[in-house]
C-alpha cells in the first residue's frame, strides 16, 4: 500500500460528471493480485455488479480477484447497500489507503459508484496493456454523490440511418459510463420503420428499406441520391436483448413510434392509413413529409395494435409518440377530416391533432403506460397525463410546467448534438446550427420563469442525435463526444458547483480516456476560435482555445505560424486589410487545427451599428458588430459567430460611418437553405441621412435571387455621399404550401454588410 502525508492534488480527480461532494485525501489505494471484493448483500443485482467489476479488473490487470463476504481485512473493496442514503440513485465512496467502501441506497447507486472508481483508475484500465510498470492506484478520497435530476437522457435516431444491435449496446455503455439513466430510441420515421410488428409484417418488409439516400446536404441543389437499397430493422428478440442490456446498466429504454406525422415509411407499407390511398415510397430525402396518418377508425385500430406489441417489450413507464412536425395540408384537403372536425366540435386542424393524441394516450394509459410527446402536442390542448419534451425552445416546457405537466427539456439551442460543434471548415457535414462544448455546459434546464413548485415538473434534460448526417456509428460517436460529457454534468452535478474552466481541465484528460475506450471522440480543445468586433474605427480580434495550457502564436504576413511567430497575449487591432493565421502549441508542438481569417476594412468596417430588431438568441453570432467587422461567415453554414439569424423578422440596421463618405455600392451576404426554413429577403431598402434621424430612401431592390447557399446581392448607389446609412432587408414571410416548414415563419440570415 502507498501512503503520503500530503493531500492529493485536484488533478488526481478528473471525474465527469463531477460529484456533488468530493474531499481529497492523502495517499492511494493500490489494486494488486491480493485485493479482494467483498459484500454481504444477497440481492442478485449487487452480486452481478461485483462479478462485472471483477471481470473488468481482470481484463485490465490480469488479476483474478476473489469475491468474499465482507470482513475486517485490509486490501478490500466493499460493496454495501445502505438505506440511510436518501437519494435513490445516490452513493458514498470512501477510498482509503488500505480499504475502499462503496455504499448506496440501491444497486443503481452502486453502479454509478463503480463508474466513478473506473474514472479514478489510470486510463490504461480502459485499454489493457501488457506493461508491468502500471500501478493500479486509486487516489484516496471521500465522495458523497447524487444526481440533480431524475431524468438524464440521450436520444438516438436509427430511422434515418440504422445501427446494428452491437452498436446500440456500445452507445448504451458509453452513456451509462456518464451516469445517464434513459435511452430514447427513435425507431420510426419517414425514412424507415425499424421495429418488427408481427401483425403488420410489411412495416419492416416494405417500410424498413428505401431505394436510395440523399447525397450531401439537403441544401445542395439539385438533390442527388446514391440509388442503393438501404435499411434494416430490429426483431422483437433484438429489442428484448437491448432492453435487458440497458436495464443491467440501470438505463430505461423509451421507444418512439412517430404519429401522426413522420409516417411515410408506414404509409408505404399500408397506404390505406393515409388520407389519400395511393402508392407511397419510403422517403429517400431528409425533412418532413406532408403525408401523415389520417385519423380514421382503421388508423386508430392499426396504431393500437402496434402499441399492443410494442408496450410489452419495454418495461419502463414511458412510450414516446412523437407528435412533432405534422403538416396539416392533407387533413385540410380531406373531406373525412373536415367532417370529423365538425362531428367532434374541433375548431381547427391543431385541435384535430390534439384529438388524435388524446385517443392514442387513452389506449396507452389503459396498458399502464404514460406518453411523452414533443412540444407540438401542446397545440390544441394537451393530453391529460402527457409528459412534454420541449425541443423548439424552452417556451413549450414553461407552458407545460405551469399547467402542472412533467417536462423534459431538450431545446435545439443547447441539446441537439447533430448540430455542428466547431466552425472549422474541415468539419464533416451536419444538419446545421452551431452548439460548441461550452454552450451545452452553460445550459440550465430550469427556466427562470418558473416558480419553485413549477420547477419541480422539470424532470431533467436530454441530448438528441438525429441521424440524417450520421451515416455510421463512428460519426455518431464523433458528434456525441465530448458534448455528452458536458450534458452529463448539466443533469447530474449541482448547478452552483459547475465551472466551465474546471470542466475543461478535466475533459482534457477525459478525452484521452474516451479514446482509450475506443470512442471516436472529437477533440476540439486546442482548436482556435475568435471574436471579431468593431472598435473605435478599427477591428479588434480576440483568439482563444478552450484548453489554457498551450500557447497561441500568430502571423500577419500570410505565413504559417511556428514557434518563432508572435505570441498571442492581447487582442489584435486591425486597421488595414489583413490576413491573420494562428495555431495552438503544446510542449513546443502544434496541436489542434489552425485558424485563419481575412479582414477587409471596407468603409463600414469598425464603425458603429444599431439594430432595430435583435437577432434570435440562438443565432446572434458575435452581436450586431458581426455585420461590419470585416470578416465573412462560413459560406457553407449559418451557425458560426459571423451569421445573424432573424426568425420571422426584418433586418433593420443603422450604420454610422463616423463622417461623410462617398458610397458606390453596398454588398449584402445572405444564406439560403430552404430545408432549414432559411429564405432570401423579399426586398432590400437603403436610406441615407446626414444626422441619423431623418432618412431618405435611395434604393429599393425587389429581386433578390440565388440558388447556392451563399448569395451576394449588390446595390449600386452611384457615389452618394452620406454619414449615416439605414438598410432594411424584409423577411420572406410565411413559408408557402408544399415546402419544408409550410405555414411557419421563415428565417433570414445575413453576415456582412460591405460598404464601398
Amino acid at each position: 500500500m502507498e501512503s503520503a502525508s500530503e493531500i492529493n492534488p485536484e488533478s488526481q480527480y478528473p471525474l465527469i460528471p463531477f460529484p456533488a461532494h468530493l474531499q481529497a485525501q492523502a495517499g492511494k489505494f493500490i489494486i494488486d493480485e491480493n485485493t479482494v471484493l467483498q459484500s454481504n448483500e444477497k440481492e442478485e443485482k449487487v452480486n452481478l455488479l461485483l462479478r462485472e467489476f471483477a471481470q473488468q479488473i481482470k481484463t485490465a490487470t490480469t488479476y483474478t480477484l476473489a469475491i468474499t463476504p465482507e470482513g475486517s481485512q485490509k486490501n478490500a473493496i466493499v460493496f454495501r447497500l445502505d438505506k440511510s442514503i436518501e437519494n435513490t440513485e445516490g452513493y458514498a465512496l470512501s477510498v482509503q489507503v488500505d480499504r475502499i467502501v462503496l455504499r448506496a441506497k440501491n444497486p443503481a447507486g452502486l453502479f454509478y459508484g463503480v463508474q466513478t472508481l473506473r474514472q479514478l483508475l489510470p486510463l490504461e484500465f480502459e485499454k489493457p496493456t501488457s506493461s508491468p510498470q502500471i500501478s493500479w492506484a486509486i487516489p484516496a478520497v471521500e465522495i458523497k454523490d447524487e444526481p440533480r435530476f431524475p431524468y438524464r437522457g440521450m436520444h438516438l435516431d436509427v430511422a434515418r440511418h440504422f445501427l446494428k444491435v452491437d452498436k446500440v449496446k456500445k452507445f448504451i455503455d458509453q452513456i451509462a459510463y456518464h451516469k445517464f439513466n434513459h435511452f430514447h430510441w427513435h425507431l420510426t420515421d419517414d425514412q424507415g420503420w425499424r421495429i418488427e410488428i408481427k401483425k403488420y409484417p410489411k412495416l419492416t418488409e416494405v417500410g424498413g428499406f428505401r431505394s436510395g439516400t440523399l447525397i450531401g446536404h439537403y441544401n445542395d441543389q439539385p438533390h442527388q441520391y446514391d440509388k442503393k437499397r438501404y435499411g434494416g430493422f430490429y426483431t422483437q428478440e433484438d429489442i428484448k436483448e437491448v432492453v435487458q442490456y440497458a436495464a443491467e446498466r440501470f438505463i430505461t429504454v423509451i421507444p418512439e413510434i412517430e404519429l401522426p406525422g413522420h409516417a411515410q415509411a408506414a404509409l408505404a407499407a399500408y397506404p390505406e392509413l393515409a388520407c389519400e390511398n395511393k402508392n407511397y415510397s419510403v422517403w429517400r430525402i431528409w425533412g418532413i413529409s406532408t403525408n401523415i396518418f389520417c385519423p380514421t377508425p382503421a388508423t386508430f385500430d392499426f396504431l393500437e395494435n402496434v402499441f399492443d406489441e410494442v408496450i410489452p417489450l419495454f418495461p419502463g413507464k414511458y412510450i414516446h409518440i412523437g407528435g412533432d412536425e405534422a403538416p396539416k395540408t392533407k387533413w385540410q384537403e380531406s373531406a373525412f377530416c373536415q367532417r370529423l372536425m365538425r362531428q367532434e366540435g374541433l375548431e381547427n386542424e391543431m385541435a384535430l391533432q390534439s384529438y388524435f393524441i388524446r385517443r392514442i394516450e387513452k389506449h396507452i394509459n389503459s396498458k399502464g403506460k404514460q406518453i411523452i410527446g414533443w412540444d407540438e402536442i401542446l397545440e390544441g390542448g394537451l393530453a391529460p397525463n402527457a409528459t412534454v419534451m420541449s425541443w423548439r425552445g424552452i417556451e413549450g416546457g414553461i407552458e407545460a410546467a405551469k399547467a402542472g405537466h412533467d417536462v423534459i427539456m431538450t431545446p435545439t439551442s443547447h441539446c441537439y448534438l447533430d448540430y455542428y460543434q466547431s466552425d472549422h471548415p474541415d468539419e464533416p457535414v451536419a444538419i446545421g446550427g452551431f452548439i460548441p462544448l461550452e454552450k451545452i455546459y452553460q445550459y440550465d434546464p430550469i427556466p427562470d420563469e418558473l416558480s419553485p413548485s413549477e420547477a419541480k415538473h422539470i424532470l431533467g434534460s436530454q441530448g438528441n442525435l438525429w441521424s440524417e448526417y450520421l451515416p455510421n456509428f463512428e460519426q455518431v460517436e464523433y458528434m456525441a463526444f465530448p458534448r455528452v460529457c458536458a450534458l452529463s454534468e448539466v443533469v447530474w452535478s449541482p448547478q452552483d458547483q459547475r465551472d466551465f474552466d474546471h470542466f475543461v481541465e478535466r475533459i482534457s484528460f477525459h478525452t484521452n480516456r474516451l479514446a482509450a475506450m475506443g470512442i471516436n471522440v472529437a477533440n476540439h480543445l486546442y482548436d482556435l476560435s475568435s471574436s471579431i468586433q468593431p472598435k473605435d474605427g478599427a477591428v479588434e480580434v480576440e483568439i482563444e482555445a478552450l484548453a489554457k495550457d498551450g500557447q497561441i502564436r500568430y502571423t500577419l504576413d500570410g505565413g504559417e505560424p511556428t514557434l518563432q511567430s508572435s505570441l498571442y497575449s492581447n487582442p489584435i487591432k486591425v486597421t488595414t486589410n489583413q490576413q491573420i493565421k494562428a495555431q495552438s502549441f503544446l510542449a513546443e508542438k502544434p496541436i489542434g487545427r489552425s485558424w485563419q481569417q481575412n479582414i477587409r476594412m471596407h468603409k463600414a468596417a469598425g464603425k458603429k451599428i444599431v439594430l432595430k430588431t435583435l437577432p434570435h438568441s440562438k443565432y446572434s453570432g458575435g452581436g450586431p458588430g458581426s455585420l461590419i467587422n470585416g470578416a465573412n461567415g462560413n459560406p457553407e453554414r449559418y451557425g458560426d459567430a459571423e451569421w445573424l439569424g432573424f426568425d420571422g423578422k426584418d433586418l433593420e440596421a443603422v450604420i454610422d460611418l463616423g463622417k461623410k463618405e462617398t458610397i458606390n455600392t453596398i454588398t449584402f451576404r445572405f444564406f439560403i437553405g430552404e430545408g432549414q426554413w432559411i429564405y432570401l429577403p423579399k426586398s432590400i431598402q437603403v436610406f441615407t441621412s446626414e444626422d441619423g434621424l431623418d432618412f431618405i430612401e435611395k434604393r429599393r431592390s425587389k429581386t433578390i435571387e440565388g440558388d447556392q447557399k451563399l448569395v451576394k446581392h449588390v446595390i449600386a448607389l452611384d457615389a452618394v455621399q452620406s454619414r449615416y446609412l439605414k438598410v432594411v432587408a424584409e423577411n420572406y414571410g410565411i413559408i408557402p404550401k408544399g415546402r419544408q416548414g409550410e405555414g411557419n415563419e421563415s428565417w433570414l440570415f445575413v453576415d456582412e454588410i460591405v460598404v464601398d
